[in-house]
């Protein structure tokens, strides 16, 4: 490492006056096991966490290394921080995942339901706890058998009625439905209709489905059965699934996918089974599957990270016992699967006269286990996911969204996976900054492990302070240099407040990448700073107060993980 002198800093006074067998005056840092000694000081020591803040040029005089990623001296046999680490191989995810697909088909004589478990398009809770599968991995997979695969989307209409928002890109179900539909013929793919399941005559469900077929679009109803899932006779009967309107399909894979859980796709397959197996069309059934996966343990962060995922499903990771039975293998699937597997397979076995699965797991299509190619990597990634959705799901709880249930959940499973809040590195260091100054902060872990703050100011917010701290930390702009002149804030403030009606002048994000934009026509260090923007993505951003939906969809839009504390940053009733 260069002989770099330890700038003077509060945080340098702490540890001279705590460590002075570490650090004396003029000492030079010139070997990796101090800088190590002083990386656990920072990272585990909670005294100088709850004392001192951590400033830019800590980190730099440290000499963090690219390469290894880690506080080293470049040494690349050094163990690398498996936070940025990739741990899945997405190419061979998708090779096997097509061939396994491919083979379903062939096994039920040519035509296959396909449910979709989880999001087929922008996966971002699979690419955060498994870093290097891509978000749209599974399209991706699909749009190789595009001539083969027609998709069939489902909602659930009390969803349509009561306004669900899927909440990582905060739109509602009814809304996103049309955005898939347009992704998918992005990609060349055929939908062939949307089926709106457990319809009861729901005022919004009708409007929707009248606008849906005034886009040209095919509509169909199916039906809350009485007695579902547990009076078979019934359900497999023309009173039961024969009471749905039958989808109409033309190709051999029919993809069955949502805008969310709960939404009723295996009703749907099994709905279709019926319909198919009385017009006498052979056609078979099964589950795309990514989480939990199957073929690692029970309790390995990746799968607990699912857990917290559903944490308002109250889904629960669990052995399955009709596997273990059938083949002596232990393998993981979740409660949902494993309770109603007694019913599927008496289903089949009315439908089809023989179950053609004998556990939850074989009607899985699931290779992602066998993607991971660095398990520490995916812990890690898995176990900062389980902090984020515990802190997004408190603010959800004081938003009035969320209950005191799944917090002691997500508390349980961040004890089972051995994590704590001061293991996200933002937390403390917002904090922190938002004591000192009295005001909102935010701090960010850009992806090469530098931590920086931002702080309210009269001109801009704790957020945007933040990006442009960030930008030109990522630049190497000196600190002092101001990207956006004052000059430049003062008409877009005076527009916001005296002629849009807004009542907080401070720019918020978006607002203040706008003004970035502009001056970077005719500035080439602010030209420079917006260049970084796509390296803000995987970076980590804690805010000291919950913030507006327009922040949270900016960083959103730049790929930044964001958490919040659960508190406003004033006592009103409403926000925005």
């Amino acid at each position: 490492m260069s002989k770099r002198k330890l700038r003077s800093s509060g945080f340098a006074n702490g540890v001279l006056n705590s460590y002075n067998f570490i650090i004396k005056k003029d000492l030079f840092v010139e070997n990796c096991s101090l800088c190590d000694y002083l990386l656990k000081i920072v990272r585990y020591n909670n005294d100088f966490q709850k004392k001192f803040y951590f400033p830019v040029d800590f980190w730099e005089t440290l000499n963090y290394n690219r390469t290894s990623w880690d506080f080293s001296c470049k040494d690349p046999q050094r163990k690398v921080s498996a936070m940025y680490k990739i741990g899945f191989d997405n190419d061979k995810y998708l090779s096997l995942q097509s061939e396994k697909i491919k083979e379903r088909i062939a096994k039920f004589g040519g035509k296959l339901y396909l449910e979709f478990g989880g999001k087929l398009f922008d996966d971002y809770h699979a690419s955060r706890v498994l870093p290097g599968f891509h978000p749209d991995s599974k399209i991706n997979m699909l749009a190789q058998l595009k001539d083969e695969a027609e998709i069939v989307i489902v909602i659930n209409a009390a969803d349509i009625e009561k306004n669900k928002v899927r909440s990582d890109l905060g739109i509602t179900y009814d809304l996103d439905v049309l955005r898939l539909i347009d992704a998918f013929r992005g990609y060349g793919l055929y939908v062939g209709s949307v089926c709106l399941t457990r319809f009861a005559g729901q005022p919004s469900a009708i409007a929707y489905q009248k606008k849906l077929e005034s886009l040209g679009m095919k509509v169909y109803r199916h039906y809350s059965i009485p007695g579902y899932p547990s009076n078979i006779p019934f359900i497999v009967s023309d009173e039961g699934y024969g009471k749905n309107d039958y989808i109409e399909t033309t190709r051999s894979l029919v993809v069955v996918t949502a805008p969310g859980p709960g939404s009723g796709k295996m009703a749907t397959c099994l709905s279709q089974l019926y319909h198919e197996y009385k017009r006498g069309i052979k056609a078979g059934y099964a589950k795309y599957e990514t989480f939990p996966i199957w073929n690692i343990p029970l309790k390995h962060p990746v799968n607990l990270a699912y857990e917290a995922a559903t944490a308002d499903l109250n889904d629960v990771n669990m052995i399955d016992p009709f596997h273990l039975e059938a083949y002596g293998e232990t393998t993981i699937n979740y409660n949902r699967d494993v309770e109603i597997f007694p019913v599927v397979s008496a289903m089949f076995e009315k439908i089809m006269g023989s179950c053609p699965y004998k556990s939850p797991t074989d009607m899985g299509v699931n290779m992602a286990g066998f993607g991971i190619v660095d398990d520490e990597a995916v812990r890690d990634a898995a176990k900062q996911e389980i902090i984020r959705r515990y802190y997004h799901t408190l603010c959800q709880k004081r938003q009035g969204t969320a209950g005191d249930d799944q917090i002691l959940k997500l508390e349980l499973l961040m004890k089972q996976a051995g994590v704590t809040i001061d293991d996200r590195a933002v937390v403390s260091a917002a904090n922190i900054k938002a004591e000192t100054t009295g005001e909102p902060a935010a701090a960010i872990q850009l992806p090469d492990g530098r931590v920086l703050t931002g702080r309210t100011s009269t001109l801009l917010g704790a957020s945007s302070a933040l990006l442009l701290n960030a930008l030109k930390a990522l630049a190497g702009i000196p600190d002092e240099v101001q990207l956006i002149s004052p000059t430049a804030i003062g008409p877009i403030q005076d527009l916001k407040t005296n002629y849009l009606g807004n009542r907080n002048p401070r720019l918020h994000t978006d607002e203040t990448l706008i003004a970035l934009s502009i001056c970077a026509a005719s500035d080439d260090t602010a030209k420079a700073a917006v260049e970084q923007l796509k390296n803000l993505k995987g970076s980590e951003v804690h805010s000291s107060v919950i913030l507006s939906q327009i922040d949270m969809n900016t960083f959103r839009k730049l790929g930044v993980n964001l958490t919040c504390e659960p508190h406003y940053q004033n006592q009103k009733l409403y926000h925005n």
